[in-house]
């Protein structure tokens, strides 16, 4: 993934419950001293479906691609069960959803969504490319790469629950600029 400082990201944002699992996680790794960026940028547990460059949208235009996307989708059951890493510039570690059809298909018709609005899909978030991950650590030092991955062992995968609402988020520091609940059909 490429490393970006300043940009838009639509995200989805998990139930209460599975939120707070992933803070644990935060909050474990930031005791410990390892990570506490997420924490410093103000960001909340999720994952990205897709990120951009600051210079290569217009934010105004999403709001009109996100709100009927959501409200044509449902609530999705989430599962983290693995921990994992990427490498580059952000030594990030994250939590993996298992990649299941429902999760695969929402990326994919959202994927076409944008496309349709002419927005053009960065290629690391492209289908055949996104690697679907909930962040808890960034720009972590390479030499407590081991350790935080011996943190996030502790933890007890996998942890489970749902994918509620879709956002578009600025960021550095993050600000979400709109949500939408996912299955809130409109005119129903």
């Amino acid at each position: 993934m490429s490393q970006q400082e300043y940009g838009y990201a639509i995200e989805l944002y998990l139930d209460p419950a599975l939120e707070n699992q992933v803070l644990k996680a935060w909050n474990a790794l930031a005791r410990r001293q390892i990570s506490t960026h997420l924490i410093d940028m103000a960001s909340r547990p999720h994952i990205t479906l897709f990120s951009f460059p600051s210079s290569s949208l217009d934010p105004s235009k999403f709001d009109s691609i996100l709100e009927p996307f959501a409200s044509k989708q449902e609530p999705l059951p989430l599962s983290f069960s693995s921990i994992g890493s990427l490498s580059g510039d952000s030594n990030l570690l994250f939590l993996s959803p298992t990649p299941t059809l429902s999760l695969l298909q929402l990326h994919s018709q959202l994927s076409d969504a944008l496309r349709k609005e002419g927005v053009e899909v960065p290629a690391d978030y492209s289908v055949d490319n996104w690697i679907p991950h909930c962040s808890v650590a960034k720009h972590v030092p390479k030499p407590r790469m081991a350790e935080g991955f011996s943190v996030l062992r502790d933890l007890k995968l996998p942890v489970t629950g749902y994918a509620v609402d879709i956002a578009l988020v600025e960021f550095s520091p993050v600000r979400e600029l709109f949500s939408f609940v996912l299955g809130t059909a409109l005119g129903s």
